[in-house]
């Protein structure tokens, strides 16, 4: 019985998965937190569609693609953010227009290149195809973006709450504005070979959002919202084994089972205190 719930982890492809998706999922859970007190979900989902065109450049270039799907991601908040401040329409709506122009100038320049890269392993992920070269490189872009988080913590969050107050004070707020989108960035470029540009908008948001229903302490919520997403990592690729499905989207669905779940415990503790 157990030699056969250990199976999974037997397996060097297995073992590489597993890894890769521990990997970015602390991290990812981090930058959430900052988002969903932000605001910035559409942000994530725009930086996550933005980085295509990025990709597909690269490749045509010869050079490494998390170059260009960083350098595209950049583009994307850049551009947002001078749109913004440079006509009367809404931030959600230039993220909209950027983010959904930059996704089908993507797949229109896939479309013209003649490439073996799938591009389903580019929108949701390959995780079973991964060499210990993307594990090694996943790890040590996580591991700047986990570092730099918790050296300027404390800033982002004064930021994220109160952009005016964060200013009022004395912070750099357009450097951590643009610094906490390009952590975003890397952190899609790092997730692309775990789930993908399409699904890694569930780990930018989902880990926070659940996270959010249990504590209210934003100390206790980072840690929180890490479990959670290790846990949905792990239960993905695990589930992904038996289910014989895709591991990306198995990932997703495992982090919103945790929120739906969540949900429901709040709704249930809600009723019992009404009662």
């Amino acid at each position: 019985m157990i030699e056969s719930l250990l199976l999974p982890f037997q397996f060097d492809f297995m073992q590489r998965a597993f890894l890769i998706a521990l990997a970015v999922a602390a991290p990812m859970a981090l930058l959430s937190c900052y988002l969903v007190l932000r605001g910035w979900s559409l942000m994530g989902d725009a930086i996550s569609h933005a980085v295509l065109p990025g990709i597909v450049l690269a490749y045509r270039a010869g050079i490494p693609l998390a170059f260009g799907a960083f350098a595209a991601g950049m583009f994307c908040a850049v551009a947002t953010g001078f749109l913004k401040e440079n006509s009367r329409v809404k931030e959600d709506t230039v993220m909209g227009i950027v983010f959904s122009g930059m996704f089908g100038l993507g797949i229109v320049l896939y479309v013209r290149t003649v490439t073996d890269v799938h591009l389903d392993h580019i929108l949701f992920g390959d995780p079973l195809g991964v060499t210990w070269g993307n594990v090694a490189e996943s790890a040590v872009i996580s591991a700047f973006v986990f570092l730099a988080i918790m050296t300027r913590w404390r800033d982002l969050l004064a930021y994220c709450f109160d952009a005016q107050h964060a200013r009022a004070i004395g912070l750099p707020t357009r450097l951590l504005h643009y610094g906490l989108l390009a952590l975003v960035a890397l952190m899609v470029v790092a997730a692309l070979r775990a789930v993908g540009i399409i699904l890694a908008i569930s780990l930018l948001i989902g880990p926070g959002a659940t996270a959010f229903l249990w504590v209210r302490n934003f100390g206790a919520m980072l840690a929180v919202a890490s479990l959670v997403a290790a846990t949905a990592a792990l239960a993905g690729i695990y589930a992904s084994f038996w289910l014989d499905s895709a591991p990306g989207p198995t990932i997703v669905l495992a982090m919103t089972i945790l929120f739906a779940l969540s949900l429901l415990r709040v709704r249930l503790v809600a009723g019992r205190a009404g009662t």
